[in-house]
């Protein structure tokens, strides 16, 4: 695990709420030199402690009109059937989440499409023609609230 210590904790709940501030703006609020600053990042996305930085974007200005999260329950629980469906999942464009779940469902997948009759298409040409999938469950969102910071539950240090 990284080695957090109170000044990491701070940089990254200052990147949760707002990853396009500046270097100098993340340093003064961490209380530290920019130089330190920008070397803590870059040993954190090194670490893969930071995976990115992203900017949320509104679906409707994108064409998407529908989000839906479709629950898939595998035929089989083959090592080659998971990482068949896992990978053909990867593969689609309206697919922007992916949960691999315990329990009756073995995928949960986030989809975002233009409308009901793109999510039809989507069900049906590329999830129930799948030989691993014996059963699909659609479910329409009606709101999404992206993009909330993760809680920090790793140990700090004291240094």
């Amino acid at each position: 695990m990284y080695p957090f210590d109170r000044i990491d904790c701070e940089i990254i709940a200052a990147l949760q709420k707002n990853a396009r501030q500046s270097n100098k703006e993340l340093a003064a609020l961490a209380g530290i030199a920019q130089s330190t600053c920008l070397e803590r990042v870059r040993r954190m996305s090194q670490a893969g402690v930071l995976r990115g930085f992203h900017a949320e974007v509104e679906a409707r200005a994108l064409g998407i009109g529908l989000m839906a999260m479709i629950a898939v329950r595998l035929s089989r629980h083959s090592r080659e059937l998971v990482d068949s469906f896992r990978e053909h999942v990867l593969t689609l464009p309206e697919v922007v989440a992916i949960y691999h779940m315990a329990g009756a469902n073995d995928y949960m997948l986030h989809v975002a499409v233009r409308d009901s009759d793109h999510l039809r298409d989507l069900a049906l040409s590329a999830f129930t023609t799948r030989p691993e999938v014996a059963h699909l469950e659609t479910a329409l969102v009606f709101e999404h609230v992206g993009n909330r910071p993760l809680p920090n539950y790793a140990p700090v240090e004291d240094f």
